[in-house]
């Protein structure tokens, strides 16, 4: 199928994206976290599909420096499915870009959570335990079977993720988009992105008062009136602060830094709290 005449693309090039991924979380920052990564992962696939489009290219390698995260070794899954969404928006005057992006956003939460557990905290769990009871007795081959044993599972699904990606979005985007049903896909997709965003800002942002209304056993917990407002709001606050910063284009290192100080204000003064 990827040798079609109706695809732009081959095994060749969905290889490059295979071994364009090992490197993708060597330029990781908190800002946009892997999307440098990402960026080079497609890139060349990108170079192919536009290489009679200047403009296009340009915007599409533009579009796909956006934010990006997920475990390192199903990227190349999504990598696959934006390339087969890209070459459709190369071939088709009315493609939607912006469903590229909701894509990439609906996928990264999914498959992070599905390759963290299994990868991160199963595989590579068991892996470190077979090495370590064997390396402890001062044998080598303890090192030597926890590569084998964490890194060849691990590049084979990366290889066929590649493949199937981009198999399973040229395979599907182009009846999705014919039969009318893309604005739907597109509504689910930003649905399902949204909600994962939000999970993630109530498990990762982390901010509490300990201030009180009153005195005595009797005062009443700001927290708890929070709460029963809506479990998170302190974090989606600030979270939404932050968003209209970024949308004001504050340079990111001034928010670090006024994050800091802001932080270290509010513990000072018992105003704010990490702790739950």
């Amino acid at each position: 199928m990827m040798t079609s005449d109706n695809h732009m693309l081959n095994k060749k090039d969905l290889r490059k994206v295979f071994w364009r991924s090992l490197p993708m979380e060597f330029s990781w920052h908190y800002e946009r976290q892997m999307h440098m990564g990402f960026e080079y992962m497609i890139s060349s696939g990108l170079r192919k599909i536009y290489k009679n489009d200047p403009d296009g290219l340009r915007e599409s390698l533009q579009r796909n420096l956006e934010f990006f995260n997920c475990t390192a070794h199903i990227t190349p899954f999504i990598g696959g499915v934006t390339l087969a969404m890209e070459e459709e928006n190369e071939k088709s005057n009315d493609f939607d870009v912006s469903s590229i992006s909701a894509v990439k956003a609906a996928l990264m939460g999914p498959l992070s959570g599905l390759g963290d557990s299994l990868i991160l905290g199963t595989l590579r769990v068991l892996a470190v335990g077979i090495g370590a009871s064997i390396a402890i007795k001062g044998n080598v081959l303890g090192a030597i079977l926890f590569l084998l044993i964490f890194n060849i599972p691990t590049f084979i699904l990366r290889y066929y993720t590649a493949m199937k990606g981009y198999e399973l979005g040229a395979s599907y985007i182009t009846k999705i988009q014919e039969s009318g049903a893309m604005r739907v896909f597109m509504l689910a997709a930003g649905i399902l992105g949204v909600m994962v965003i939000g999970g993630m800002i109530n498990n990762l942002v982390v901010a509490t008062t300990p201030l009180k209304i009153g005195t005595g056993s009797g005062a009443t917990k700001i927290q708890e009136v929070l709460d029963g407002i809506l479990p998170g709001i302190l974090p989606l606050g600030f979270t939404g602060i932050y968003y209209y910063l970024l949308k004001k284009k504050v340079n990111v290192i001034w928010l670090i830094i006024g994050t800091a100080i802001f932080g270290i204000i509010c513990a000072e003064f018992g105003i704010l709290t990490v702790n739950s």
